[in-house]
């Protein structure tokens, strides 16, 4: 499978997820950025603000190239050389404190030197945790997994407890999903193999993301909750600006900087020593924010 081929499919689920979740949403639309990579490459950054359910989202396609910084070099141990990369990245800030933030990201890398892998995840965060929600979305996540290997929920499961993993706080961003990263071809998968599972990871998004937000659209809320998902926010951004590993990638790439911050809320918020009240629903939300949860 040629790396072009890749970035089409890519595209196309670009593409797919757009349009699923403009209908969803009712009013809000993308609006649609081409941008290039002054070292190789850009992409298609995809922006929707003040929708009915979505208050900022962003469905990003990036096809980026070029001499392989120092850095990335030394991080992954790789051999001096030409890098590509392409892959979509998706994350959505909903305006109702019920319907929870998703995030996605599937992505491909290769190096001119012939190494090369597949990688991505994808997670929810909800302001308020419910079981029935957090079902769902795993035994959505276990089906598409259990298609492709019986052993892949259970270990990228178990990845995303520890990635998604706010360490300075000691808790998890949501409710984890899956991450997988460096899956290349071996005795037991080929390079189309890892493709039709990211594929297929790709393709669940928008079903799994419009379940919740026809469901959850409507719940009513008051500003006790909209404060609290000012908070949550605000651990998002300590996540993804300290940890997250395509935040550093693209910025240590020179990426576009606009489209690697889209996954940014307009708003967050921080508040000194914040302990909820006990016994509320904000408080046994934070209890839940623990690693190894079997939420099946």
């Amino acid at each position: 499978m040629e790396k072009e081929s890749i970035a089409r499919i890519f595209r196309n689920i670009q593409d797919h997820i757009c349009n699923a979740l403009v209908k969803a949403d009712g009013f809000g639309e993308f609006v649609q950025d081409r941008w290039e990579r002054p070292g190789g490459g850009g992409g298609i950054s995809r922006v929707m603000r003040h929708g009915n359910i979505i208050e900022k989202g962003g469905v990003n396609f990036s096809e980026v190239y070029g001499k392989t910084p120092e850095n990335i070099l030394k991080t992954f141990g790789l051999e001096d050389g030409e890098f590509y990369a392409t892959g979509v990245s998706i994350v959505l800030h909903p305006e109702n404190p019920m319907v929870p933030i998703i995030h996605m990201n599937i992505r491909y890398f290769e190096m001119s030197t012939g190494t090369f892998w597949f990688g991505g995840g994808i997670d929810l965060t909800p302001h308020y945790i419910d079981r029935e929600d957090a079902h769902f979305f795993h035994s959505k996540l276990k089906a598409v997994c259990d298609k492709h290997h019986p052993t892949y929920y259970i270990e990228f499961k178990h990845w995303a407890d520890d990635y998604f993993h706010i360490k300075h706080r000691n808790e998890t961003r949501g409710i984890g999903g899956i991450f997988f990263d460096h899956l290349g071809a071996d005795d037991e998968f080929s390079k189309e193999d890892r493709l039709e599972f990211v594929k297929d990871v790709g393709l669940s998004f928008a079903p799994i993301y419009t379940h919740f937000m026809n469901k959850n659209a409507k719940m009513p809320y008051g500003q006790r909750q909209k404060e609290w998902q000012m908070l949550r926010r605000g651990r998002y951004v300590e996540f993804n600006l300290v940890y997250d590993r395509g935040t550093k990638f693209g910025l240590e790439t020179n990426g576009r900087v606009e489209s690697i911050l889209m996954s940014l809320p307009s708003e967050a918020g921080w508040e000194y020593d914040y302990t909820p009240p006990k016994g509320s629903a904000e408080a046994q939300t934070l209890a839940s924010l623990k690693k190894g949860v079997n939420w099946i």
